[in-house]
Parts: structure tokens; C-alpha cells; sequence
């Protein structure tokens, strides 16, 4: 069992953990309201580091530790995770989730809509065939 967690059999982190560093330490609760609603976007530590303009350890420290954020990355988080500010901030707040795909088919997407028009039509069109044909075989 041990091994799973990246702990090798003599006690010591083997580095095959993929979450990072194992705690007994509790999140505070703006960490935990961080971490609940990164992973119901899909999203990575680092994913969200690169959009906010951090490094991963840092905005992994934002989920371990209690810490001071600026208003305007609340904002950008709030953002990411497709959450209103006061449900980041209280948990009490309205989601304000848009409705369409999440997790890595928002990302992809959100990808397909920075490129130019003409190569967006030819992505929408081999997308729209695929469903097509999806629906066809499942029906």
C-alpha cells in the first residue's frame, strides 16, 4: 500500500507520487475550497499556475497553507474554475459555471477558439462529423 503513495518500503518518498508531497497536515479552508473546486474543473495545479501567471509550487502552497491573494488573481480564479468570487471566497455564493463542455473539452476548445476562423470552421466540421457518426453507431 505504502508504494501507491510514492513511499518505498523502507519509509523514505520514492518520488512516484504524482499529487505531490503526502501531509497529515489538515487544508485551511480557502485551500480546500481551492483544491474541491480545481478538481471539479479538471484541472491541474499547474494548469491553473500557468493561467494565473505562478509557478505550480506556488499555487500549490495557496492550497497547503494559509495565504494572502491579490483581488485581481481571485478574480482570474474564479474565472478558471468557472465559480463566482464569493463561492471561492466563502463557499456560500452562487456558481456561475457557463454552461458547454468542462474540464479538458473546455480547454480544448477554449485552444480552438484562439485560432484563426478559417481553421476553426475545419475543426468544428470534423468534430460535428465525429458526433455524427457516434450517434449513428450508439443508435
Amino acid at each position: 500500500m505504502q508504494a501507491l503513495c510514492g513511499i518505498s518500503s523502507n519509509g523514505l518518498y520514492d518520488g512516484g507520487m504524482k499529487t505531490g508531497r503526502p501531509t497529515d497536515r489538515k487544508r485551511p479552508p480557502f485551500g480546500e475550497r481551492l483544491y474541491r473546486l480545481r478538481e471539479q474543473a479538471g484541472l491541474t495545479q499547474a494548469q491553473i499556475a500557468e493561467h494565473l501567471g505562478i509557478s505550480a509550487r506556488a499555487y500549490a502552497f495557496w492550497e497547503r497553507e494559509s495565504v494572502s491573494v491579490k483581488p485581481e488573481q481571485i478574480e482570474q480564479l474564479a474565472q478558471i474554475l468557472g465559480v463566482g468570487v464569493e463561492d471561492l471566497l466563502n463557499g456560500h455564493g452562487k456558481k456561475s459555471r457557463r454552461g458547454g463542455p468542462t474540464g479538458k473539452v473546455r480547454r480544448v476548445f477554449e485552444d480552438v477558439n484562439a485560432l484563426p476562423r478559417s481553421r476553426q470552421q475545419r475543426i468544428v466540421a470534423v468534430v460535428e462529423d465525429m458526433v455524427t457518426a457516434a450517434r449513428q453507431a450508439s443508435g
